[in-house]
């Protein structure tokens, strides 16, 4: 979809409805908007188009055979590929209970028939301004990710570091029974949380050997750096403290912040424990990689120096001897 100002929105459009002389009249009215229609007579031939088609947002009939429009709207919204898309339910009936019923299945926004042309041209364009930002805000995040993947791709030692950590810290996220948007973020922050490297000369980011104190005070600099990299996006809201804070121990003695204990936030606790997992179970150019068992072992003398929170330790521990999760699997995989 392209927003050609802030006056006028263009889209496609897809209308489902089992009735002809409907989707004719929608089409007609739309299309003379400048919008781009598509027309399909059922809920089944709406999902296929969803599959085929770029489609901006969807004006589903509630009353259709085989999937009724709230059905279709609920598949529409729970899938991720579609859940973006925004969803306009068209109905005959005004009761509560068919509205309830759409909000239960995720939709946007309602129509009563008699359609009222003007409400609905009202409604279509700011849910597709609505969209298109939502677009930008994805292109936006899409050039992050590709930038924090660039940065890994330099050092072939990190090869899928990033979607590991992702993996590994959303389901311990889900462990510990954080809410979904907390989540949500630990998987971003696990693709971008060493965004900020880019501001660290190759020549230090590859150094083999032991780094001079110059070249950690360089290295020390990247929490921040990824934080003011990412700030600009509203939807990073809750990734930037863990960016910022994953280098940070218990005991305060790591950096950019000298956090200590609970003052660092859950999130960023979370990510540094899979991140130092991760970090020993993979090979790199001045260590073999550690046996599971080892590097357990390991993490569990640096909890008891005071680097890493306890708690949050132990329930990872829990994680790993249940092997639910695939950790063992992934880090079998990365040795």
């Amino acid at each position: 979809m392209r927003s050609q100002s802030h006056q006028s929105v263009t889209g496609t459009i897809l209308v489902a409805d089992d009735q002809p002389s409907n989707r004719e009249l929608l089409e007609e009215f739309l299309s003379a908007q400048g919008f781009k229609v598509i027309t399909v007579e059922d809920g089944a031939a709406a999902l296929r188009q969803l599959v085929t088609s770029q489609i901006d947002l969807v004006l589903l009939d509630v009353m259709m055979p085989l999937l009724n429009g709230f059905a279709v709207c609920e598949r529409i919204k729970s899938s991720p590929e579609t859940d973006l898309i925004p969803v306009v339910l068209i109905t005959a009936f005004s009761d509560r209970d068919n509205r309830l019923q759409g909000i239960k299945s995720g939709a946007d926004d309602f129509l009563t028939r008699p359609v009222d042309q003007t409400e609905l041209l009202a409604r279509v364009r700011s849910l597709l301004k609505l969209k298109f930002r939502t677009d930008e805000l994805e292109r936006a995040e899409s050039v992050l990710f590709t930038l924090a993947r660039s940065i890994e791709g330099k050092d072939p030692y990190t090869h899928g570091h990033c979607e590991r950590l992702a993996n590994y810290s959303a389901s311990l996220g889900e462990h510990l029974g954080l809410p979904k948007e907390e989540i949500t973020a630990l998987e971003r922050a696990g693709i971008v949380h060493d965004v900020g490297k880019i501001a660290v000369p190759d020549a230090i980011l590859l150094k083999p050997g032991r780094l001079t104190e110059d070249e950690w005070a360089v290295i020390r600099q990247h929490p921040s750096v990824g934080e003011r990299i990412c700030a600009p996006l509203k939807s990073f809201r809750l990734v930037l403290p863990i960016i910022r804070h994953h280098h940070e121990k218990f005991d305060g003695s790591g950096y950019p912040d000298g956090l200590r204990a609970e003052t660092i936030p859950v999130s960023a606790r979370i990510l540094q424990i899979v991140d130092v997992f991760d970090a020993l179970t993979t090979e790199r150019p001045y260590k073999k990689a550690l046996s599971i068992s080892d590097a357990m072992q390991t993490m569990r003398e640096e909890v008891s120096k005071g680097w890493w929170d306890p708690a949050i330790f132990s329930e990872f521990e829990q994680l790993i001897a249940r092997d639910t999760t695939g950790f063992a699997k992934a880090a079998a995989a990365s040795r």
